[in-house]
């Protein structure tokens, strides 16, 4: 009987622990699209805010949140920025672990200069990254990012309609999430903490 009672302990430890196991192997459940797998965004080449040349690699062992938009959007770009900053509030000390990066898509008016005073203003963490005409297209097409111009009052006064979504990267540089616009800070925290 005592025999008996011990192997029945050391099935139940032996259940507990697979139990635990499966606990630990679980994937992480998202409110944003898990894009986990797909084969675009895989990198980037341009020019950040102080001129230094970038790439997806010079943020390992960072999340990387990529957001594309540009200076003189009216709505969409300005709301996702501070909602992005409030997301850095939520994470508290994790969010040193967090890097957002704003692209534009008007390369024609979104100077170096404009960037390093537009981008940091939501967060002095915050980097601006710009390329040329072609550089623009170029990280466009690889992310599947639309954008074109939509005309204005003059030639200078021009609107950007282009994708209005987030690119998350986990640590090790691969691309997990697709945030849509308008989610709320809440939602785009929880979903970095499960990256975390």
């Amino acid at each position: 009987m005592k025999r008996l009672l011990t192997i029945a302990a050391f099935s139940a430890v032996a259940l507990f622990a697979t139990g635990c196991d499966k606990l630990r192997d679980k994937a992480p459940a998202f409110h944003n699209t898990d894009v986990t797998g797909v084969d675009y965004a895989k990198g980037f080449t341009l020019t950040d805010h102080t001129g230094k040349v970038r790439t997806l690699e010079d943020f390992r062992g960072k999340i990387v949140v990529m957001f594309f938009g540009y200076t003189q959007c009216p709505d969409v770009c300005p709301t996702t920025m501070a909602e992005m900053a409030t997301v850095l509030k939520e994470l508290g000390p994790s969010a040193d672990e967090v890097q957002v990066l704003f692209v534009t898509v008007d390369p024609e008016r979104d100077t170096q200069e404009l960037l390093s005073h537009y981008v940091p203003a939501f967060d002095k963490r915050f980097i601006g990254l710009y390329g040329d005409a072609a550089a623009t297209a170029k990280v466009a097409k690889e992310f599947k990012v639309f954008y074109a111009k939509a005309p204005g009052a003059d030639a200078s006064s021009y609107t950007v309609d282009h994708t209005a979504g987030s690119f998350v990267f986990d640590k090790q540089g691969q691309l997990r999430l697709f945030v849509r616009h308008g989610q709320g800070p809440g939602l785009i925290a929880h979903d970095l903490r499960q990256l975390l």
